[in-house]
């Protein structure tokens, strides 16, 4: 003979949520927190960092024919940090793939004109490709 099955336990019963406080934040007072943080440009040297001007180049050489799309001549002003904050910037906003090589952002894929409008959407003077 077969034993009995045990009584399944519901996993999720249905949730009434939030309905079951009533009208609890109702109360809240709001006026009392303090105003968020406020974006400021951070001045480096008294003066505010300005973008300037870098160069695309399209290449397939190494890639087994995959195109990459090189960013470089980065001014001399600007870190290794600040590059690279860029390139993540980019990555994020493509939503492709891409690295930092000495200077220079290599990012995945035949997007020039895309990485062309996004650097000029931050300031910067984009030429080549």
């Amino acid at each position: 003979m077969r034993p009995e099955k045990a009584k399944k336990i519901e996993v999720n019963p249905d949730q009434t949520g939030l309905a079951g406080l009533g009208n609890a934040l109702a109360g809240l007072n709001l006026g009392l927190l303090p105003e968020g943080p406020v974006a400021v440009p951070v001045p480096v040297g008294g003066k505010v960092k300005k973008p300037g001007r870098v160069v695309l180049r399209k290449e397939t050489a190494h890639r087994g024919g995959k195109a990459v799309i090189v960013v470089y001549d980065f001014p001399p002003h600007f870190s290794a940090d600040e590059i690279e904050g860029v390139a993540k910037q980019l990555r994020k906003s493509l939503g492709t793939g891409g690295t930092v090589r000495e200077r220079t952002i290599e990012m995945q894929g035949d997007q020039a004109g895309k990485i062309r409008e996004f650097l000029e959407s931050q300031g910067w003077q984009v030429a080549g490709v």
